[in-house]
């Protein structure tokens, strides 16, 4: 009866599921310093080797993208109609913004490869952590979870983490300070333009939220399916022999398609909605650069408050800079969410309550010497109970 009820409940591989629950990651600031903790717990000083870099880097370009005001106003312009111009200003000129972009090369390159030992670091003392405790948990944790969902915690949980801490935690740093940066310099070329893009920025972080607040959800739900599916895939593995002798081969299949199908709705709806980020921002930035180039030309052109071509050169170029920030956070944001549900089920089994070993016998090597039975820590084939009596403080061995 029960596995007809079963059958009868479960709707096939094209069966659509509404209404239900929607999994999401519980208090998320919470696992997100919990998680930056670990990583500053052990890895202080390279992090704020990174922060360094990061700055550095982002000066430099935002510099080096400013200079080209200069570039065009005192070094082309006055060039222009001139029998014999000399160049060698100009080249001097070029020499220095080359060396703005050198340096910021330098700092980036310096910060990928610090960051490369920082999350290589941190995942491996994680996974240390993680196994030690794994071994010092009760049986009946192991009986009411599946092998293949706590192997699961090792590999895709582990890996989700990684792209969290090499890439997304750089990347939000670093487009923070270049969005500060770049509209601090945009304020500086032109105040009125600067409102232009604010308004066109509003927009696209409008539609940024919204698309990434669908996906989220549906990314936590499948890196949760994602280990149920695993679960179960090495249960059946394990115990295929008792799967055949019990004829229970249909019913492990209808199983298996009905966590194979929650685990595909819910990756198609988090990658359909993580896909179209990219897109929108990309053509919202384009029309962003249409209507800044339009109102700033006409500016330029009327020498609005004394803003030059050389300045409308540089805003159009920081235009088109503050657009990369912005998508690359969105882009992020769902990397993010899913490392968070897969560190939510990391600290959860580090979480877990060890096992108190209150047993005082041991399986220990012996020897023999003067026909009595002696412990050694080298391998000998022999093995002794080691009975420690805390009443009386005495030890005893039985072979």
């Amino acid at each position: 009866m029960a596995q007809e009820a079963k059958e009868k409940e479960y709707k096939g591989p094209g069966s659509r599921r509404r209404g239900g629950p929607r999994p999401k990651v519980e208090n998320p600031g919470l696992l997100m310093k919990r998680t930056l903790s670990y990583v500053l717990k052990y890895y202080k000083f390279h992090m704020a080797a990174v922060l360094a870099c990061i700055v550095i880097s982002v000066l430099a370009n935002v510099r080096g993208t400013m200079f080209t005001r200069t570039l065009i106003d005192a070094y082309i312009t006055p060039m222009i109609g001139q029998a014999d111009p000399d160049y060698s200003p100009l080249a001097g000129a070029i020499l220095r913004v080359a060396g703005f972009y050198l340096i910021g090369v330098l700092a980036a390159f310096t910060q990928s490869r610090i960051m490369i030992q920082v999350s290589q670091g941190t995942l491996r003392r994680l996974r240390t952590e993680l196994f030690n405790h794994m071994e010092s948990l009760p049986i009946k944790y192991f009986d009411t979870h599946a092998h293949g969902d706590i192997m699961s915690v090792y590999t895709n949980d582990i890996d989700t983490l990684r792209q969290m801490v090499s890439q997304s935690i750089p990347q939000l740093f670093n487009s923070t300070i270049t969005i500060v940066s770049i509209f601090s310099m945009m304020v500086v070329l032109n105040l009125p333009l600067t409102f232009v893009t604010l308004a066109m920025i509003g927009l696209m972080l409008f539609l940024t939220v919204k698309v990434t607040s669908l996906s989220g959800r549906n990314f936590v739900a499948q890196q949760k399916n994602l280990g149920k599916l695993n679960g179960f895939i090495e249960e059946m593995m394990a115990g295929q022999k008792v799967v055949k002798v019990f004829c229970h081969e249909q019913q492990n299949i209808r199983d298996f398609d009905e966590l194979n199908e929650n685990l595909y709705q819910s990756a198609f709806k988090a990658n359909a909605y993580s896909n179209i980020i990219g897109p929108i921002n990309a053509q919202m930035g384009n029309l962003n650069y249409v209507v800044t180039a339009t109102v700033g030309g006409l500016m330029a052109l009327n020498q609005f408050v004394g803003f030059t071509v050389g300045a409308l050169a540089s805003f159009l170029t920081f235009t088109k800079n503050i657009g990369m920030p912005i998508n690359q956070v969105s882009m992020q944001f769902n990397s993010i969410i899913m490392a968070l549900a897969g560190a939510e089920r990391i600290f959860r089994l580090l979480d877990e309550k060890p096992e108190t070993d209150e047993g005082y016998v041991m399986l220990v090597n012996c020897k023999y010497e003067d026909g009595q039975i002696v412990e050694t820590d080298e391998h000998t084939g022999r093995w002794a109970w080691k009975h420690h009596h805390q009443a009386t403080d005495t030890t005893d061995y039985k072979p």
